[in-house]
């Protein structure tokens, strides 16, 4: 991470200073990560709960030991298309996520999603 300081003033500077250093004390006064997962499972396993069934998994973290996440465990399934591009066949969409950018252009032009259903035989 670099930061371009040439275009601040000596009072920006110091305050900016002044804020990473409150920021690196609060750092510093926190308890370590490992502490912390420790007494969370505990608790969780005192309960009756793994931590893996109150928060899930949703992946592994960069050292390798598995993160939560909100989403975690919930997987989707493959979805058949249900939209194609009329200039070009090959571009599909399945109707999740973001529009693509095809479609958005065409119905900016005033087409309707509609229009680009694929039919079903």
């Amino acid at each position: 991470m670099s930061i371009d300081l040439s275009g601040l003033s000596a009072k920006e500077l110091g305050a900016l200073i002044n804020k990473a250093k409150q920021q690196q004390t609060k750092i510093a006064k926190r308890a370590p990560i490992a502490g912390i997962r420790n007494r969370i499972t505990k608790f969780a396993k005192a309960e009756g709960y793994t931590v893996e069934e109150l928060f899930g998994v949703a992946g592994t973290s960069a050292r390798g030991k598995a993160k939560p996440g909100p989403k975690a465990g919930r997987k989707l399934g493959k979805v058949a298309p249900k939209y194609r591009n009329p200039a070009n066949a090959k571009e599909t969409w399945t109707g999740r996520g973001k529009q693509p950018r095809w479609m958005a252009e065409l119905t900016a032009k005033g087409k309707k999603p509609e229009d680009f259903l694929i039919k079903k035989k």
